[in-house]
């Protein structure tokens, strides 16, 4: 699964998106992004996804700008049917003031030549601060408490007012709090969380501040989360060699939450590969003993499921793998 905003981008954000009009067209699932209104210094970033749902394989030939304050390169050239990869966009707000628009143009040599132009926008402003510059919330565990705070600072017109805040994605919640007004600024205190149900991954998305200002009438702050999952399986995977048929070994997985959980079952077990919890309490660290009595010559394979109490993470699985002698 590849998430883009890092690399891979399952992003939480939501983009608007172009009808198409030949081939080329056909795979991106959109054309143009709008930063709205920055302060001037960050480098902008944005990925445009492209899919190939051709029959045949695809190659990008190049890709230009039309400003130097803008670079744009590709993931990946080659894209087989099905392959997918992104034409990564940054904008320099350092390069420019107010508002400025580039194109993007992305052209194909293969299975024949067309040409894609995408575009990006942004209004850079001295008179906007955001810091720190995006709410980083780094890494948290799934179902844990999760916050960031940054501070917005409006300068020249203390009548100038941040009215609504929201997020391009349901999975984050941002409050604002005005922390002062006065001498021709305005200070706002910027803070996001994630809803505990948010699933893990990296994730990369926006929150959008309306003012009432006509010229900025919306500010960007850009989010960063890395969910982990609730429960962490060491090893989840037991990669055991050689053995011997009729020798019997035993490993110990160690399984860690967030917070007190039971394991209720463990399915797929026989007498070749079983698993032993030596406790039915909950807490915080289970250590599970696998037992593996290998009967037959040959490779084996095997994985078996493990059902806890944690909402939203009911199950994990445990594999096993391992070449049997005589």
């Amino acid at each position: 699964m590849l998430r883009y905003s890092l690399v891979l981008v399952l992003g939480l954000a939501m983009s608007g998106t172009a009808s198409a009009s030949t081939w080329a067209d056909s795979l991106f699932d959109e054309f143009s992004r709008d930063f709205g209104g920055v302060p001037r210094g960050p480098t902008l970033s944005h990925p445009f996804h492209i899919v190939n749902k051709t029959n045949g394989p695809i190659q990008i030939a190049s890709v230009r700008v039309s400003c130097g304050c803008t670079s744009a390169k590709v993931l990946q050239n080659q894209l087989a049917p099905g392959q997918e990869t992104a034409i990564m966009v940054e904008m320099d707000t350092r390069r420019f003031s107010g508002t400025k628009e580039v194109i993007i143009y992305v052209q194909f040599n293969q299975p024949k030549f067309d040409e894609v132009r995408l575009k990006v926008q942004a209004n850079s402003r001295d008179d906007v601060s955001v810091l720190p510059e995006s709410l980083a919330l780094g890494k948290v565990k799934r179902g844990a408490p999760a916050a960031f705070s940054t501070n917005v600072t409006l300068l020249g017109n203390q009548n100038w007012q941040i009215t609504a805040a929201a997020s391009d994605s349901n999975y984050v919640l941002p409050n604002l709090q005005e922390v002062r007004r006065g001498g021709g600024e305005v200070a706002y205190k910027l803070t996001a969380s994630v809803r505990p149900d948010t699933p893990a991954g990296k994730w990369f998305t926006d929150v959008w501040l309306q003012t009432n200002n006509p010229q900025v009438p919306r500010i960007r702050v850009p989010l960063t989360v890395e969910v982990e999952p609730q429960l962490t399986i060491s090893p989840s995977t037991l990669t055991l060699g050689e053995l011997k048929a009729g020798k019997a070994i035993e490993r110990k997985v160690i399984v860690r939450g967030v917070r007190p959980f039971r394991i209720l079952s463990v399915q797929g077990t026989d007498k070749e590969l079983s698993v032993r919890d030596d406790t039915t309490e909950s807490k915080n660290v289970h250590v599970l003993s696998v037992t593996l009595n290998p009967q037959h010559v040959g490779q084996l394979q095997r994985a078996v499921r493990v059902l806890t109490d944690v909402p939203g993470e009911e199950s994990f699985e445990i594999y096993a793998t391992a070449q049997i002698v005589k």
